[in-house]
């Protein structure tokens, strides 16, 4: 099947629910067995108990697994939740992690504080590296941890590159795991199993959900790795509710449909910025300028809305004049679901393997379902405020 339809019919067993076209919703701790050897046998058990699933977790699992390319998949209450869940099943105390520098600061926070903690070093790395990764690795590395595109810079990285280094590295004790978050790009634009990664991490928060109304990750993997995976899922406890479950697959059902309008829509938007006089500089993939244009082109089959501007360097005054009188964007920490965002993004945190000076104010845009002409007009509005609130 081509990829839209499998979308719409991945993870649906409609013969076993009535002819209902989808899964129901499940509220469940206890599940009863018939029998002792029934119980004892919980662990081949399709359904055993709540924590571990429904029928409706096990066919949205399967559903992502089977679009991502993978050959299993576990789901967490959070994108957060997968990224430590993730990490956490491949580490020990004296491992080493390289960690690509432009990481969701979440995700670095964790390997900062938890990860330092317990006896695990981490190395960030430029995301540009490509196949000189292979220069920083070490016999204790046990993760590569790429995003492509990065937070909130969207450089797009050599994933192919990265993961026949970390394959071909002769000095490993253990097997190096090549990780990827793949929130941006979702299963429909970027197939990371097929580029050589092992493990791959999306928050169904954004663009599988769609909708703005549930909060989700998952952690997709080959077989070789699901035995530890699962493990470490088990013993933290990770479990997502039905509701969730059930909202999520019904925004995946929508997800190519809504992800093509939303990347025709970015291009419109992040076009014509870049004929904005306030304007210094588009980060956007996908258009034909950008520094990862080439590689995004290679390795992905669209982009999303999300993406950065740079402007004229502006006061908080002028941040403000621009943001708080906005009609159709709103001002929030997440992205992807069907309403346009604009927020103001410095790097906090910065960056420690490499230095990005925006040379200018840093904004980060999700261009959602509206009318483009309706954005643009809001945006068109937003620029003149801030000319005229300049010092």
């Amino acid at each position: 099947m081509k990829e839209e339809s499998r979308i719409i019919h991945e993870g649906r067993r409609p013969e076993e629910n009535f002819g209902i076209v989808n899964p129901p919703v499940y509220h469940a701790s206890t599940v009863l067995f018939p029998t002792v050897e029934a119980m004892r046998n919980v662990k081949t058990a399709r359904v055993g108990y709540g924590r571990y699933g429904t029928p409706g977790t096990e066919g949205f699992a399967h559903a992502m697994a089977a679009l991502e390319g993978a050959d299993r998949c576990t789901l967490t209450p959070s994108g957060l939740s997968a990224i430590t869940t993730a990490m956490l099943s491949f580490l020990k105390s004296g491992d080493h992690v390289l960690m690509v520098d432009t990481t969701y600061e979440p995700c670095r926070a964790f390997c900062d504080s938890l990860l330092s903690d317990f006896g695990v070093e981490t190395t960030y790395y430029d995301p540009l590296i490509g196949a000189d990764i292979a220069d920083l690795m070490r016999p204790n590395t046990r993760i590569v941890y790429t995003e492509s595109p990065g937070s909130l810079t969207f450089e797009v990285q050599d994933i192919p590159a990265i993961s026949k280094a970390a394959k071909e590295y002769k000095d490993a004790t253990q097997d190096v795991v090549v990780m990827i978050d793949n929130t941006w790009a979702s299963p429909y634009f970027f197939k990371p199993f097929a580029h050589g990664v092992d493990v791959s991490i999306q928050a169904v928060t954004k663009y599988v959900g769609g909708h703005a109304d549930v909060m989700m990750g998952t952690v997709t993997c080959t077989e070789k790795y699901w035995k530890q995976l699962h493990r470490m899922r088990s013993i933290l406890g990770v479990s997502v509710g039905p509701d969730d479950v059930y909202l999520a697959q019904r925004g995946l059902r929508t997800l190519a449909v809504r992800l093509r309008q939303h990347e025709k829509s970015a291009m419109v938007i992040a076009k014509w910025l870049q004929d904005q006089p306030d304007i210094k500089r588009v980060l956007y993939p996908a258009l034909p300028d950008d520094p990862g244009h080439e590689l995004w082109k290679r390795d992905f089959t669209g982009a999303c809305g999300l993406f950065g501007i740079v402007m004229e360097q502006g006061t908080d005054r002028q941040i403000a004049a621009m943001l708080d009188p906005m009609k159709l964007f709103g001002m929030g920490y997440s992205w992807g679901g069907f309403e346009s965002l604009l927020i103001h993004a410095p790097l906090k945190t910065g960056r420690t393997a490499t230095k990005w000076e925006p040379g200018g104010t840093f904004f980060r845009i999700h261009v959602g379902l509206e009318d483009p002409a309706d954005l643009i007009e809001d945006l068109a509005a937003a620029l003149e405020r801030y000319r005229a609130a300049k010092d």
